[in-house]
């Protein structure tokens, strides 16, 4: 079968078009800065300095998110998107960095990762207790599961 320009034209259209449409879902794992992901992971470090500190005070646990966001003079909604997505910009680091007691500049520094918390350690503990304790089904549907909530949680 011979084609004429323009359906070679069009199937060439095609193509490209069904590449960018194949190419559209991926936009969200472009890389990302440096500096975007050193800030909020700086900044998840201080919320969980925050929280620990709040556990062992016998503050409860639920509200602990609000109150850092209080601490920090944002709303819950603004820490929730800063948690999953939004980046810091420099006049919001500027304002953590201020009430959380921390030089400037600190949430822009690199830090090696800290060593999992008593809390983390215990999870884990757990965590490969069961894993070790399960056959290949029960493993598959441990993945499974902490998938899903890892998922979840980066959809929000």
């Amino acid at each position: 079968m011979r084609l004429d320009c323009k359906d070679s034209l069009l199937s060439g259209q095609a193509r490209r078009q069904s590449f960018f449409r194949l190419l559209l879902p991926l936009h969200n794992l472009l890389p990302v800065s440096n500096l975007t992901v050193t800030r909020r992971q700086n900044v998840l470090a201080l919320f969980q300095s925050f929280a620990e500190k709040q556990l062992a005070a016998g503050t409860p646990p639920k509200g602990l998110e609000q109150a850092f966001a209080a601490t920090l003079q944002i709303s819950p909604s603004m820490w929730s998107q800063i948690k999953s997505a939004r980046p810091v910009g420099d006049k919001l680091a500027r304002q953590i960095e201020a009430l959380a007691g921390q030089p400037v500049g600190w949430l822009d520094e690199e830090r090696a990762h800290e060593q999992p918390s008593a809390a983390e350690q215990a999870f884990l503990a757990l965590a490969l207790a069961a894993w070790r304790a399960s056959n290949a089904v029960g493993k598959r549907e441990l993945r499974q599961h902490v998938k899903r909530i890892v998922d979840a949680k980066a959809a929000l």
